[in-house]
């Protein structure tokens, strides 16, 4: 791999047709239900092989608990979300490793494979392509209105359906169709604007945002407004970000906002040519808990023009 990318996972070529994929992710508690807390932080830590075009194999927990302090059945619950979101995706969980800490921290080790020729990257795109987006947005907001008791059951349901879900469905139909993509990640920590910068890479295009077509949670519009509502992810990846960007001084507050919003187990971001877009979007709105959306396109780079063009 590219030592200069910055990928999803790193990949082993082991021989000509495998190549090995290791990602590692974890987490403090998002929601209150320790079962749903491991199984958003497991599906989270798989997400990276899907966004590399793989197929995770094993995984080992990683835990972090205060002994002593915590009921061992909170414990279990996150052991077992964990392990049924994992079995969920054929994977096994071979072990693992835990550790005394003051919080608690979760999350996996995951191990994929993918054939070398078909490895997935992030800063790929090429000109004319059409930028899908898998999951709505605004589990930042919503979650951060949650710890303060502010969000609704109905709100914390949604973003929990859709981190729970694995982004194992659209690869899967992308890979069995011999999809040409030409690149892909997830929406995680940086937001989308921080993730699309890194599929511009140094490629010399632009990605062309069609804002007033991003998903965005109901409820979490309301939370991107309010400032008490930002999480503290929020402010840094906007302090970056936000140099990139190209804006119309007259956009509402939680459309531009939810660029910066940072997610977790967000969906993925696929640049497709344009000829496999319907076909896609037909087949995942028959198989998938969402229909996927059209966000935007690559387009050439004009002089003085920054990476992100939002419309």
């Amino acid at each position: 791999m590219d030592q200069h990318s910055a990928d999803d996972a790193s990949v082993y070529l082991v021989r000509e047709n495998l190549a090995v994929i290791n990602t590692v992710d974890f987490f403090t508690p998002i929601v209150d239900d320790p079962y749903l807390y491991g199984s958003i932080a497991a599906a989270n830590a798989l997400s990276d092989v899907y966004a590399m075009g793989g197929r995770p194999i094993t995984a080992l927990n990683i835990l972090g608990f205060p002994q002593g302090k915590l009921p061992e059945e909170i414990v279990a619950e996150i052991m077992r979300g964990g392990a049924e979101k994992a079995a969920e995706a054929e994977c096994v969980i071979a072990g693992g490793h835990s550790i005394q800490d003051k919080e608690i921290k979760y999350g996996l080790a995951v191990t994929g494979i993918v054939h070398p020729n078909k490895i997935w990257r992030n800063n790929t795109v090429r000109e004319g392509d059409i930028l899908i987006l898998t999951k709505p947005l605004g589990t930042g907001a919503v979650s951060t209105a949650l710890k303060q008791g502010k969000a609704s059951r109905e709100a914390v349901d949604e973003i929990v359906r859709s981190m729970s879900a694995l982004n194992r469905i659209p690869a899967e139909i992308l890979q069995k169709n011999n999809v040409d993509v030409h690149a892909c990640t997830d929406i995680t920590g940086y937001g989308l604007a921080g993730h699309l910068l890194e599929m511009t890479g140094e490629s010399g295009l632009s990605v062309q945002i069609e804002l007033e077509e991003l998903p965005i949670f109901d409820e979490a519009k309301s939370y991107l407004k309010n400032p008490s509502f930002l999480p503290g992810g929020f402010y840094n990846n906007r302090s970056y970000s936000g140099r990139y960007i190209s804006a119309p001084d007259s956009i509402e507050n939680e459309l531009y906002n939810v660029l910066f919003d940072p997610q977790t187990s967000g969906g993925l971001v696929i640049a497709l040519p344009e000829l496999e877009v319907e076909r896609f979007l037909q087949q995942l709105e028959e198989s998938y808990l969402y229909r996927g959306w059209v966000i935007g396109q690559v387009v050439p780079r004009e002089v003085n023009k920054k990476p992100l063009l939002i419309v």
